[in-house]
Formats: C-alpha cells, structure tokens, sequence
C-alpha cells in the first residue's frame, strides 16, 4: 500500500478521543493535572498519549521540569485538532436543548474573599431551585492565571472588581457599587457632621490579608488626592465591624457589604463619603470561546439576576 494511503488508513482507525488527551495535555501542559480535568487516571492517559505518539511518530510532548512541553510538531498540528474539536463539539450540542435540572452537574466559581459570604447563599439558593443535587464551589481568585483556569475549566466563571485581562477573556459588569464610611452611631465625628477633613484625619481600620501596601479603598481615594492614616489593619471584615461598636474608628467599606453587614450591628451606621468619589464595578467573567456554549449563557442569566438583587 502507497505509504499517503498507510496514513489514511491509519488516521481511519484512529479513537477521536486521542484528540481529547491531547488537546487536554497541550492546554494543562502537565499529565496529571490533564488526567484530573479527564476523568482518566494518569496511567489511562500516558497509554493514549503512547498511541497519539506511535500514529504520529513524533514525542509531541517533552518533559520539562514538572511538567511537558509540546513539540514542534505538537504546535504544528494543535490549531487544526482545536478548531475541529470545537466544530464537533459545537454539532453535538446544537441537537441538545439545555436543561439545568439534567445537564448542571458543577458549577465553580472563583470571587473576591469578601464578597463571598454575600454572594455564594444567594447562588446556592437560586441554583438549587433548578437542580437541587448540583455540586457548588467557591474558590479563590488567581488573577494571574485567569485565562488559564477559565480555558481549563477548573472554573466556569470569575466575580470580581473590573479590571484588565487578557484577550480571550470575556466579561460583562454585573454590578455597580460605591464607597461608603461605616462607623458608631455615636462616634464624635458626627457631632459636627462629616466633612472630607475630618473623614481623612480620623482613626482608619482597614481589612487586608497583606500585612502592607494600599489597599483597594485606597486606590480609589488616591484617584482624587485622598490620603488617609490607617491604624488598625485587620484580616476580616467582620473583625473591623465588630471594632466600630467599641472605638472610634472609621471603616471604609462597598456599600453592598455595609448593607449586608449592619444587619447585625445595630449600633453602627452607614454614612456617605463627603466628596464626590467615583464608584466601581464589578465584573463577571468567562472564557470567550464559550460564550455561545448553553450552559454558560444561561449560568450567565441566572448570575446576572443575582448580582442585580444586591442592587435592588
């Protein structure tokens, strides 16, 4: 047989699901993390990756340091094994209408440590109403490394402040919210009513997990020439709320963790920042080759209709 019609021949037989393996291990650039997003053991995937490599008589991956790299070879054939996964992905999921209750398994989301006692009853609650055996995480926010999460899939989504990212990540402003001064009902400063002097010059307590450095209030004061003198550094917002009904320290807060917080300090009250300070926005954010995917435009809805219940 011509040796064109041997590889023919060859690339007949082939399991398609070699190309899952592949692409899987050239996204992850490392077997086990590649077994893990899989399904498969790492003996399971070592086996496909030996026959992708006997087909195409090449390494295709090469061990570098804790990880492998692929070759050239790999980067040759990569753009075409992606785009036709995607194709055929794509036909498979056009025949099949999305149903939460059926298709939602697990859904991971990575947000801001703050924001998470807010957020995660709420989706947990909305989401249950749809399918009570889905499986929900939480996770900590690796901005450096976003895309790379999102394509991998090791997370579906990512609710945080705006901010840059890089091509390929897809986002949309879910919130928008402001600062807004928490402190006691009967801290001094209120005798002769807030002014920006006396808001700068008062006793400050923040919350950061870094011992120093700006904070993000602090970025945001700056962008007016707002300086102010930090005293007590703390881990926990909760930490810092329970220390206003007991000093005179002022916290700076979003307004949506102010309202959600003095539900449970009666004593301490929420006041606005004498000056016209901008507000942010926060983001929600995925990987943009799954935009049109059906699960992700409806968990996309639903977290959308989420976030807009904290501003209602």
């Amino acid at each position: 047989m011509h040796e064109d019609n041997k590889k023919v021949a060859s690339l007949a037989r082939i399991d398609l699901n070699l190309f899952r393996v592949f692409a899987t291990i050239y996204k992850e650039k490392n077997l086990t993390r590649a077994s893990e997003q899989l399904f498969l053991s790492q003996p399971a995937v070592s086996h496909a990756l030996a026959r992708l490599r006997e087909h195409f008589n090449d390494p295709l991956f090469i061990r570098d340091g804790h990880g492998v790299m692929p070759s050239i070879l790999a980067k040759r054939i990569w753009p075409n094994i992606e785009q036709s996964l995607s194709l055929m992905n794509e036909a498979i999921k056009s025949t099949l209408d999305f149903q939460p209750e059926r298709d939602l398994k697990k859904l991971t989301i990575a947000m801001i440590d703050e924001f998470e006692p807010i957020l995660l009853p709420l989706i947990t609650q909305h989401f249950s109403k749809f399918n009570k055996d889905l499986i929900i995480n939480s996770v900590r926010i690796d901005r450096k490394n976003l895309r790379q999460e999102l394509v991998s899939g090791r997370i579906d989504f990512s609710i945080d402040v705006n901010h840059l990212v890089e091509e390929g990540i897809a986002q949309q402003t879910c919130l928008k919210d402001k600062l807004v001064i928490m402190c006691h009902k009967e801290h001094p400063i209120l005798q002769s009513g807030i002014s920006i002097e006396s808001y700068l010059n008062a006793k400050h307590i923040t919350v950061s997990a870094r011992p120093t450095g700006r904070v993000f209030e602090d970025f945001i004061l700056s962008k007016h020439g707002f300086k102010r003198e930090i005293k007590l550094r703390c881990q926990q917002y909760q930490t810092a709320i329970s220390m206003l009904a007991q000093t005179e320290y002022l916290l700076t807060i979003s307004h949506t963790q102010a309202l959600y917080h003095k539900k449970n300090y009666p004593d301490v009250n929420i006041y606005s920042i004498p000056a016209k300070i901008e507000g942010y926005e926060m983001n929600l954010y995925w990987d943009e080759e799954k935009s049109k995917e059906q699960e992700i435009v409806w968990c996309k809805a639903q977290l959308i209709e989420i976030m807009n219940t904290l501003q209602s």
